[in-house]
């Protein structure tokens, strides 16, 4: 079997890169084994603000409006919707936040995304006693949702096998590469955190964040934007809430633990005053950087392998443009930026 490129790993990389080459009338073939599931649990939201500091996510703006048009292209492609729109609302939690939040929004960058008034009307069940500031341009990719129906139509297409790839099975040569039966010209490994068991990539300096989310049914909070306070709170309809999330450095596993739980429990104390029920916890392992940049480019010794890797929090933003960024380094030789090649660790 001959085909132009292999994908291992369909998260939202992979899928993102699966579409750079169905519009270049690439043929692949995607090997996925379920082993990473950060795209599947992940909050899904789109936001250009760092929120924490009112700063501007990196390259926010080209971001976002690669994004979106992307996500609507697949909502018509599968037949979904995947792509709920709301705006974001910070909760200060001081006159100092706010006026930070009048300086940030004159910002030429954070302008387009920030509105400058303060929304001072309680919000019945919320904490906020300094009111609250609005983000525009902003949503939630049902990720989840999304990668399940991309599997489904790669399953039609016939071109995915849900089977762990084999990295030591691959024979590389300056013409092609052959992968038990199969020949192709390119190898682009998606493939999260798991690229730490990757003979070719396994050096680069990917860390690990472990994330937990819990889904909560609140029936007397009824708000229809995502709050961010301690934590977030993502409106799922119903009175039903996703709420995160944990950062955890030390636990390398993917089931939900006692310990974020009861850390989620604890700041939410601190967002909401009304009761609550716990229906769902979930958690995964994001692929993070230390300089909070991506990893994507080729292997220094062999060019026909790549890698698209370490997306973290804002994957749902990110994976398009690097897939795009990536493509192009592949088949037009067009350099990477160098915060986002892996050259900057050779």
């Amino acid at each position: 079997m001959k085909v132009d490129y292999i994908i291992v790993g369909l998260g939202l990389a992979g899928l993102a890169f699966a579409e750079e080459l169905i519009q270049a009338k690439k043929t692949f073939l995607v090997f996925e084994d379920a082993s990473q599931t950060s795209s599947l649990v992940a909050g899904g939201v789109y936001n250009p603000v760092v929120l924490r500091k009112f700063t501007a996510v990196w390259k926010a703006a080209e971001q976002l409006d690669f994004a979106i048009p992307f996500y609507e292209r697949l909502e018509k492609k599968l037949n979904i919707k995947f792509d709920e729109k709301f705006l974001i609302k910070r909760a200060f939690k001081s006159v100092e936040e706010q006026n930070n939040w009048f300086a940030a929004s004159d910002n030429l960058v954070l302008k387009r995304f920030l509105n400058p008034a303060i929304e001072n009307k309680k919000v019945a069940g919320v904490i906020g006693d300094f009111g609250f500031g609005t983000v525009n341009e902003t949503g939630r990719i049902d990720t989840l949702k999304l990668v399940k129906a991309y599997r489904n139509f790669l399953m039609d297409e016939k071109c995915i096998h849900f089977e762990k790839f084999e990295h030591l099975k691959l024979k590389v040569s300056a013409k092609k590469i052959t992968y038990k039966k199969i020949e192709c010209k390119q190898v682009v490994f998606c493939e999260g955190f798991g690229i730490k068991g990757n003979p070719f990539f396994k050096d680069l300096p990917l860390e690990e964040a472990k994330g937990e989310l819990l889904t909560i049914h609140a029936p007397e909070l009824n708000i229809d934007f995502l709050l961010k306070s301690a934590l977030f709170l993502i409106p799922l309809g119903d009175n039903r809430y996703k709420v995160g999330a944990t950062f955890n450095h030390i636990d390398k596993t993917t089931a939900p633990s006692e310990k974020g739980k009861l850390e989620l429990v604890d700041k939410l104390k601190k967002v909401i005053n009304v009761p609550y029920e716990i229906i769902d916890q979930t958690a995964g392992i994001r692929p993070t950087t230390n300089d909070r940049r991506p990893f994507i480019g080729q292997h220094k010794k062999h060019n026909r392998l790549a890698v698209l890797n370490g997306l973290g929090t804002r994957g749902v933003m990110l994976a398009p443009t690097m897939a795009r960024n990536l493509f192009n380094c592949i088949e037009k030789d067009i350099a990477l930026d160098l915060e986002i090649d892996i050259k900057r660790f050779q």
